[in-house]
């Protein structure tokens, strides 16, 4: 049950890391390399369609599998091993906390502005930077927790 546990939290944890992954390599430079208007509708129109279910079982269920298979791995493996998955937990929920905190509140004041308002060059530039320098490190808080759990995983089995 433990490994099989662990192994779920690894699979959560990958699609997790990889999302963030994406936007700090790929999507936010597309989106730098576009017009202003394009960046901002572009982004308003994967934020409104990010929370879905396909998402919420990667954001929401990689915690609460590190957590479940922290709990396992402490119980069955001792401290050594626990303390390992409790670090891997805490790095993963620095991702999702960030995520809540910082990006979400980003995303919902992007999606309150006016395209025929608003000073679109500027709104873009302060959001772009802002919002890739806390992917960039919630990106490296899931890939720990990642690394962490990956290692754990190729300890031999007790």
């Amino acid at each position: 049950m433990t490994r099989l546990l662990h192994f779920v939290s690894l699979l959560l944890l990958g699609l997790l890391a990889g999302f963030f992954y994406a936007y700090s390599n790929s999507v936010m430079w597309g989106l730098d390399d576009t017009a202003p208007a394009a960046a901002v509708e572009a982004m308003q129109g994967v934020n409104r369609v990010v929370r879905n279910p396909l998402f919420a079982v990667s954001f929401f269920g990689a915690p609460v599998a590190a957590t479940v298979a922290a709990a396992f791995l402490w119980r069955r493996d001792g401290a050594g091993a626990g303390l390992a998955a409790v670090l891997a937990l805490a790095f993963c929920l620095a991702s999702v906390g960030i995520t809540a905190v910082v990006n979400v509140p980003m995303n919902e004041a992007l999606a309150g502005i006016d395209p025929a308002t608003a000073d679109l060059p500027a709104v873009w530039a302060d959001y772009s930077e802002r919002w890739t320098f806390w992917n960039h490190v919630r990106f490296a808080a899931a890939l720990a927790a990642f690394a962490l759990t990956a290692l754990l995983a190729l300890r031999p089995a007790r």
